[in-house]
């Protein structure tokens, strides 16, 4: 027992020294312009914006004393009334972060709330097809294959670590917005899902189960 314990807490230490501060230029980003507005959200048609676009985030600090800033500005970003979003990564306002937004359609009144070093830990092989589309990818939509369920990790502005399962269309926003810290864009996977395998269920609803998942 000692030992598995000891193993525990060898781990989660090791998560914890991953997440570090902003740099100096992260914070001069957070700060620049009004900071009472909006960031500025990037373009995968600009080389520059696609370049952090494909950079993989890395954790943040939960306690960093800009992160609220930051999330206050992405959400701004998101709720742009010129174009509007249910999600949102911090590489898309230029902060290759692991922090994203999200709206719970899942909870009463779909809020919106705000996750810190988010993972997927568990996938379910049962998918739903639906439409997506990207702030960072305007006027762009496609069809993908998500999976229906999804097990998440996060962590709070306490550092505390927080696990849920969400399943349906809330699902498909956690797995975009990670795709993000990733690197990757949702015509990524589109590209990745056409050699892809797909079996239909028989009821006829827009599920399918999909033989082998590649992360």
């Amino acid at each position: 027992m000692k030992i598995l314990i000891l193993v525990a807490v060898g781990l989660l230490s090791g998560y914890q020294l991953t997440a570090q501060n902003f740099t100096p230029a992260e914070k001069r980003l957070i700060l620049a312009g009004d900071t009472a507005k909006m960031m500025r959200v990037l373009n995968y048609t600009i080389d520059a914006d696609l370049k952090v676009l494909n950079t993989e985030s890395t954790d943040i600090d939960p306690a960093d004393p800009l992160l609220p800033l930051l999330a206050r500005r992405m959400f701004l970003a998101m709720r742009d009334s010129a174009n509007s979003g249910v999600g949102i990564a911090a590489p898309q306002v230029g902060i290759s972060r692991n922090a994203i937004w999200v709206q719970r359609f899942d909870k009463s009144g779909s809020p919106f709330e705000f996750y810190i070093n988010p993972r997927i830990t568990k996938y379910t092989i049962l998918n739903r097809k639906g439409g997506e589309g990207c702030l960072s990818v305007p006027e762009e939509r496609g069809l993908l294959l998500r999976s229906y369920a999804i097990l998440i990790e996060y962590q709070s502005y306490d550092g505390a670590h927080h696990h849920e399962l969400v399943e349906d269309f809330t699902s498909v926003i956690f797995q975009h917005e990670t795709d993000h810290l990733k690197g990757f864009l949702f015509p990524d996977r589109m590209r990745e899902q056409q050699s892809a395998i797909a079996l239909p269920l028989p009821q006829g609803i827009e599920l399918f189960i999909r033989p082998q998942i590649v992360r």
